[in-house]
């Protein structure tokens, strides 16, 4: 498993890891020409739009996360050597967010202040993407595996991606935005039952995939 978590975290490092915090970054660099300068308006919508960044920015890799290495046959070897999907699957989680969370949590510092968040307001959205960032890595490998092989994968990936992801966009934005509602310990909820429940539909997928 550690091993498979490695080989997975290189593959992903030595890709295309940097395009998903260029676009996080450029979303948000891009928002105060749409909404405008005001300061006010934007530390109040700044921590939704934030998550909306880091959401569509989790978009970009979902096709690369399982089809090449089922094309590949590398799925076929993982099981001939005794390994279930799931354990493949979490393995594959595990790698996914460690290349895509804490970078996201680093590039959100200078998209908050992009954005002209206040210090407290830029404390509570790293919390936000924290707790939740490991749920949207479990969704993003789930969704590609159950997209893997199929014709158009990339846009069947956004479409079933960005539904299922609205509870945890719903619960961390609010939860940015008013720490004292209970949403944090929602959107912890969500995220745990992403990571939980992910594995064995990855797993599931991942085993029709081959067949």
């Amino acid at each position: 498993m550690g091993r498979l978590i490695l080989r997975d975290l290189r593959r992903a490092l030595g890709g295309s890891a940097l395009l998903p915090l260029l676009f996080f970054l450029l979303v948000a660099a891009l928002v105060p020409f749409a909404v405008g300068p005001d300061a006010k308006l934007l530390a109040r919508v700044g921590p939704g739009l934030l998550w909306v960044a880091a959401l569509t920015a989790a978009l970009l890799p979902v096709e690369r996360l399982v089809e090449p290495d089922r094309a590949a046959g590398v799925l076929d070897q993982l099981a001939l050597s005794g390994l279930k999907m799931e354990e493949v699957a979490l393995a594959r989680i595990i790698a996914h967010w460690l290349s895509f969370g804490p970078p996201l949590l680093v590039a959100a510092v200078p998209g908050s202040v992009l954005l002209g968040l206040p210090a407290e307001a830029i404390t509570r959205t790293l919390v936000t993407l924290a707790v939740g960032t490991p749920g949207l890595a479990a969704l993003a490998v789930a969704v590609a595996s159950l997209t893997s092989g199929l014709r158009q994968s990339s846009a069947l990936g956004s479409l079933l991606l960005l539904p299922l992801a609205i509870p945890l966009l719903i619960f961390a934005a609010s939860a940015a935005g008013d720490p004292k509602a209970g949403a944090l310990q929602l959107e912890a909820a969500v995220s745990l039952f992403l990571l939980v429940g992910a594995p064995f539909v990855a797993g599931a997928a991942m085993r029709a995939a081959r067949t």
